[in-house]
């Protein structure tokens, strides 16, 4: 059995494989299908930088959270390092998310 690094790497459904299903499933042409992802993710992005939570009806909320400064370590010389405050996207799915991820058990 010969291992590729295809075949060591998670699927993942990319910006270009969300503008060709546009253009296949919806007739857009293919520059209109690039258009309407980038300005779906610009759109989500503009509205998490702008301090708003993006709700996603049966997906999911996409919220900005803040976190505080704290004392960290370098793993490595074991030297304590301070994190700065920061803020960070957290993802919570919707319930119906959840339900379709675990299916029939």
């Amino acid at each position: 059995m010969e291992l590729s690094v295809e075949t060591l790497e998670t699927p993942a459904l990319t910006k270009a494989d969300l503008a060709d299903l546009l253009f296949g499933q919806i007739g857009l042409n293919k520059r209109e299908s690039k258009d309407m992802v980038d300005a779906f993710f610009t759109l989500i992005s503009d509205s998490l930088v702008e301090g708003q939570d993006v709700k996603i009806s049966s997906f999911g909320n996409f919220q900005i959270r803040t976190k505080a400064p704290r004392p960290g370590r370098n793993p490595r010389t074991g030297q304590e390092i301070p994190i700065e405050a920061r803020r960070v996207v957290t993802f919570h799915a919707s319930p119906k998310l959840k339900e379709q991820i675990q299916g029939p058990v």
